[in-house]
C-alpha cells in the first residue's frame, strides 16, 4: 500500500485541518470536533434555515468540500467508511442553526441513520426544530427493509436544497423539497478496481484485469455482477437500461438531470468519454436533457470507477442545479 500519509490515526483530522487552512477563509471549524462549517460574510447577514449533511470520510469532496453559500451549512467527518458521532452531529447541528431550524441530509447507512437520529433528539431537546432527509438513491440491489443505499446522487439532493434554502424556503418547504429530489434520483456505480483503506492495506476485494463489477457501494461492497469488461458504449447502455426501467412514470417528455461520478482513481478523460455515451443513448431513446456534470463528487477513496445519476427534473430544480455557489467542491 502507498498512500501519502502521516499515520493512519491521524488522517481524518488533519485532512479536516489541511481542508480549512487551504479553504481561503471559506471554511471554519467547529471547536471540538471534526465537522466544517460556513465561514463566509453572508452566513452571518442572511439567516436561513440550516443544512447538515455528513457521513464517513474517504468519499471527498463529499461532504465538506459542498459546505459554502448555496449549498450546506455545515458538515461532519467521521472516520473513513465510519459514521461521526452523534455528539459530533449535534454540535454541527447548533453551529448550523440560526433560529429557523435545521435539515439533516442522511445518506442511507444504518450507522449514518441511528446517529443522526440520535443528535436529531438531542438538537430537539434544546428546542431546535430539526428534521431529516435520507438518500437511497442506489438501484444496485432489490430494495430491502432497511432500504437502498445513499451514493452519488446526494449531491444533487445538497445543490437543490442548498438553493432553495437560500431563497427562503422554510424547514418543512425543504423537508418536502427533499423527498421529492429524493424519489426522483436513481444511480448505478461500476468499479474495475476496489478501494484499499489505509487500516485495511488492501484492496477491499479482488477484480481480473479483464473483470467489472456492476452495482458496488461507496464503501467498497460488491454489487450484483461480476462481468468481463466491456466498452464504454456498451456500459453506458447496460446501466441506463437498468436505471430507466427504476422509474415507474417516466417520459420522454420529461427533463433529466445527468451526473457521471468518479469514484477516484478514474481519470476525467474516460469519465467524458462515458458522458459522450451516455448523452448519445438517451438521445436515441428520445430523452430530454436538461443538466450535466461530471466529475469527482462523491467518491471512494482509490476505487478505480464511477456511477451515472439520473434525476427527473420538476420544478425549479434545473435552475437550482446551475445557480453558483461558493463551495470547494462543486
Amino acid at each position: 500500500m502507498k498512500k501519502i500519509i502521516n499515520q493512519v490515526t491521524n488522517i481524518v483530522p488533519e485532512m479536516v485541518t489541511g481542508l480549512v487552512k487551504s479553504s481561503n477563509g471559506l471554511l471554519r471549524r467547529i471547536p471540538n470536533t471534526q465537522a466544517v462549517i460556513r465561514n463566509d460574510e453572508l452566513f452571518a447577514q442572511r439567516p436561513q434555515v440550516g443544512l447538515v449533511s455528513g457521513g464517513g470520510s474517504g468519499h471527498e469532496p463529499l461532504h465538506a468540500g459542498f459546505v459554502g453559500a448555496g449549498m450546506l451549512t455545515a458538515a461532519v467527518c467521521g472516520e473513513i467508511f465510519t459514521s461521526p458521532t452523534p455528539d459530533q452531529i449535534y454540535a454541527a447541528i447548533k453551529a448550523a442553526d440560526q433560529g429557523q431550524g435545521v435539515l439533516l441530509i442522511v445518506k442511507n447507512y444504518s450507522g449514518d441513520v441511528m446517529n443522526f437520529d440520535m443528535a436529531q433528539e438531542m438538537a430537539q431537546a434544546d428546542n431546535i426544530k430539526v428534521a431529516t432527509i435520507v438518500v437511497d438513491d442506489d438501484v444496485s440491489l432489490p430494495d430491502s427493509q432497511q432500504g437502498r443505499r445513499g451514493v452519488a446522487g446526494t449531491v444533487l439532493v445538497e445543490k437543490i436544497l442548498g438553493a432553495a434554502a437560500r431563497q427562503g424556503y422554510t424547514l418543512e418547504q425543504l423537508l418536502n423539497l427533499g423527498q421529492k429530489v429524493v424519489t426522483n434520483t436513481k444511480t448505478l456505480g461500476i468499479a474495475l478496481q476496489a478501494a484499499t483503506v489505509p487500516a485495511v492495506g488492501h484492496p477491499g476485494f479482488n477484480l481480473k484485469d479483464d473483470e467489472i463489477e456492476y452495482g458496488v457501494g461507496i464503501h467498497n461492497e460488491r454489487g450484483y455482477s461480476t462481468q468481463k469488461i466491456q466498452s464504454s458504449s456498451q456500459l453506458a447502455q447496460e446501466l441506463l437500461t437498468k436505471i430507466l426501467a427504476e422509474y415507474q412514470d417516466l417520459q420522454t417528455t420529461d427533463e433529466l438531470a445527468v451526473l457521471v461520478n468518479g469514484m477516484g482513481a478514474t481519470p476525467l478523460m474516460e469519465q467524458y468519454i462515458f458522458m459522450n455515451d451516455i448523452l448519445d443513448y438517451l438521445q436515441q431513446q428520445h430523452f430530454q436533457v436538461g443538466f450535466t456534470k461530471v466529475g469527482n463528487l462523491v467518491t471512494s477513496l482509490d476505487m478505480s470507477g464511477l456511477s451515472v445519476t439520473l434525476l427527473k427534473l420538476e420544478d425549479s430544480w434545473q435552475e437550482y442545479l446551475q445557480q453558483d455557489v461558493q463551495t470547494l467542491g462543486w
